[in-house]
């Protein structure tokens, strides 16, 4: 019984944050954004939302990155009792949204809205109309041009970091570790000969902003030698390749899955080959987009109901899935946006008890280039010990 009122007082405070920040979004013209970590609730503020402005009438729009949470969100309606909402709102994919054009809508909610204003995707905000909008996401987005985007798109109204749900209550405690790997030789060398390639090309590029100098000269928009910013980047891709397939990574975490015999565990590694080959020496589930959709349907389905208790993925897991009784994450394959980050984490932080508290594991090659984005991406988090 204590642990279920437990459980009540923690559902209470998150329903009362949920309702502050759509009260904050009403107030600010129904026009904005809620920036949320990981398990705040996010889904239950856009149905929400919707229930709120079509209860009379009208016509609403709910536009998502992925198929799998075209069919999660329908079921969200169910949950929070706006069923009768439902078969007003239209429900699409990103990818989709943008060919629409001259359609109007009462409201339309976006979630995990940095994936949706990228150029060519909020086409559909500049060719159709709605009267409100209600965007959602873990982190305001770091790239600047599309966080202008956003601000004038519709500018945050709330905002709570992953740290703060942490200290409401609303998802579990964790504890990061990063764990430091060598290369064995032969990535070592690989990794060392696209690491010369890099220099050079910097050198020969000689802009202080290698970086941006390299995609202009690439499009014809500034001079310079093609030829060093095309080394330039196939470098980076080498170099990224090495890091994220590097064999030591298996091996470590065949170690961490043994060190967690009772733990259900999440793996997520940085391409979709890199996952299976995780998955085959884990002897786990593997759920990416390589997979059919009643492929991953299944993985999921099975990993919830207990028939495996590793599961790994690439990408897939990284947006809206909700797998509450997995505590133990072991991340093989970064970059330096902590936005990616804090979705993973927040894959583990589901509360299921009073008690839990998220443990994951960073694997990272030391020295290397993925340290650097190790410590860009974990910037903004608490509780991160470095082994």
């Amino acid at each position: 019984m204590e642990i279920k009122e437990q459980m009540n007082k923690l559902y209470a405070v998150k329903d009362r944050e949920q309702r502050a920040a759509l009260n904050t979004w009403w107030k600010k013209g129904a026009r904005s954004s809620i920036i949320a970590g990981t398990g705040f609730g996010k889904s239950r503020c856009g149905v929400l939302a919707m229930k709120h402005v079509l209860k009379n009438g009208g016509k609403g729009l709910l536009l998502v990155p992925t198929t799998q949470l075209q069919d999660q969100f329908a079921e969200e309606f169910k949950k929070w009792d706006a069923e009768d909402v439902l078969d007003r709102v239209e429900i699409l994919c990103y990818q989709s949204a943008y060919k629409l054009s001259n359609e109007h809508y009462d409201i339309v909610v976006c979630d995990e809205i940095h994936l949706g204003i990228s150029p060519e995707y909020r086409k559909f905000f500049q060719s159709n109309t709605y009267d409100k909008i209600l965007c959602m996401t873990a982190t305001i987005p770091e790239d600047e041009e599309y966080r202008n985007f956003l601000m004038k798109l519709a500018p945050p109204s709330y905002q709570l970091s992953l740290d703060q749900c942490v200290e409401l209550g609303l998802v579990a405690p964790y504890e990061i570790l990063c764990v430091p790997l060598e290369l064995n030789e032969e990535d070592r060398l690989a990794y060392k000969k696209a690491q010369n390639k890099f220099v050079q090309a910097k050198y020969r590029i000689g802009d202080f902003d290698t970086f941006s100098a390299a995609k202009l000269i690439l499009a014809k928009k500034m001079a310079g030698d093609a030829g060093a910013a095309k080394m330039f980047f196939n470098a980076i891709g080498e170099r990224k390749k090495v890091v994220q397939h590097a064999t030591v990574k298996i091996d470590k975490a065949k170690e961490l899955v043994a060190s967690h015999p009772d733990d259900k565990i999440l793996v997520f590694s940085g391409t979709n080959m890199f996952t299976d080959s995780m998955g085959s020496a884990l002897d786990a589930l593997c759920y990416h987009s390589g997979y059919t959709r009643r492929e991953r349907e299944t993985a999921l389905e099975e990993f919830r109901k207990g028939s495996s208790r590793i599961l790994c993925s690439t990408k897939a897991l990284d947006q809206g899935f909700d797998v509450p009784d997995a505590s133990v994450g072991i991340i093989a394959g970064l970059n330096s946006k902590s936005l990616p980050m804090i979705q993973r984490v927040g894959r583990l932080l589901r509360l299921s008890t009073p008690d839990k508290i998220g443990k994951i594991y960073i694997l990272y090659i030391k020295d290397s280039q993925e340290e650097k984005w190790l410590r860009a991406s974990v910037k903004s988090l608490n509780n991160v010990t470095w082994l």
